[in-house]
């Protein structure tokens, strides 16, 4: 991830065999490509460590360290994204069921999904984010 956060401009001139250049295979599939990492197995999963999540694509900030919470699920929640203008949610009917989708807003890339079996003493949200489409910037 670079340090700063891509342009919508940058973005719009990003070819696909760019964007294989700048993520790693799983990277790749999963923001590009809607996959989804195993469960258990991301690196921010257990972490504690308090930051900002920033997009893996285009370094766009989403969720901040203190929305995030132990689901259980085998992938990082978080209860609320950043602000409003961090992610685009979309239905999605793949695999025989009905979901709510999340990418990011500014470059497209899937994230993961959002249910309503979040925390209910606060949002009752919870954006299911694969570990590979994240990085931690770490609170100074």
């Amino acid at each position: 991830m670079q340090d700063s956060q891509l342009t919508p401009e940058e973005i719009a001139q990003l070819t696909e065999a760019d964007w294989r250049a700048r993520l790693s295979d799983e990277e790749y599939r999963v923001l590009r490509q809607k996959g989804t990492e195993r469960p258990f197995t991301g690196i921010h999963n257990d972490m504690s460590e308090q930051g900002v999540y920033r997009c893996k694509g285009c370094g766009a900030k989403l969720f901040d360290s203190s929305n995030k919470f132990d689901a259980g699920c085998g992938w990082p929640s978080f209860d609320a994204t950043l602000d409003e203008s961090a992610v685009d949610e979309h239905l999605d009917t793949s695999h025989g069921m009905r979901r709510v989708e999340v990418t990011c807003r500014n470059c497209g890339g899937h994230l993961g999904h959002v249910f309503p079996d979040g925390p209910r003493e606060t949002t009752g949200l919870r954006y299911c984010i694969n570990s590979v489409a994240i990085d931690l910037e770490p609170k100074p």
